[in-house]
């Protein structure tokens, strides 16, 4: 970590390509991104972290903190290595989400928000993931979205998730 922003060389290397896809006056919407990459390399985000970021974007801390939460895709505390969000919101639901959620639950022991004993799964309530036709739908991780997901396709990913 830089003792001057509290992020590191890498990461600020990674937001400064961010920031140039911007107009140099619109820094803070490259807060999602700056925000995955501090995550990606801190594991989850902390206010110190969330802090640094709203300095080195020059925003507000509360606008970057409402990004933070608002998003089920950012992490606030420590995660298990696999992290799956199931898609709730309605057309997945009536599309066997809730089944799925239920079979996850029971497979691993957990509940929304729970990571398993061994730290290797943490399970997630999640928003729209835009496949809807595609559900019940599970993102694995925020970057691999696993469609079609009945309880053999479950067991097949934790199998995959175990080695």
């Amino acid at each position: 970590m830089s003792e001057n922003t509290g992020l590191s060389a890498d990461a600020r290397t990674r937001i400064d390509r961010e920031l140039a896809k911007y107009p140099a006056d619109q820094k803070q919407s490259a807060v999602m991104a700056a925000l995955t990459i501090v995550q990606t390399e801190n594991g989850h985000l902390t206010a110190p972290l969330m802090d640094a970021v709203a300095a080195y974007l020059g925003m507000p801390t509360i606008a970057v903190y409402e990004v933070a939460t608002f998003y089920s895709m950012y992490d606030l505390k420590p995660i298990g290595r696999h992290k799956l969000s199931v898609c709730t919101n309605l057309p997945c639901a009536l599309s066997g989400a809730n089944e799925a959620a239920d079979y996850l639950q029971k497979k691993l022991c957990i509940g929304w928000n729970g990571t398993t004993p061994d730290g290797a799964v943490t399970l997630k309530e999640g928003e729209c993931f835009g496949a809807c036709g595609d559900a019940p739908v599970i993102l694995h991780n925020n970057k691999r979205m696993l469609t079609g997901m009945t309880p053999g396709k479950i067991d097949e990913l934790l199998a995959e998730l175990a080695k």
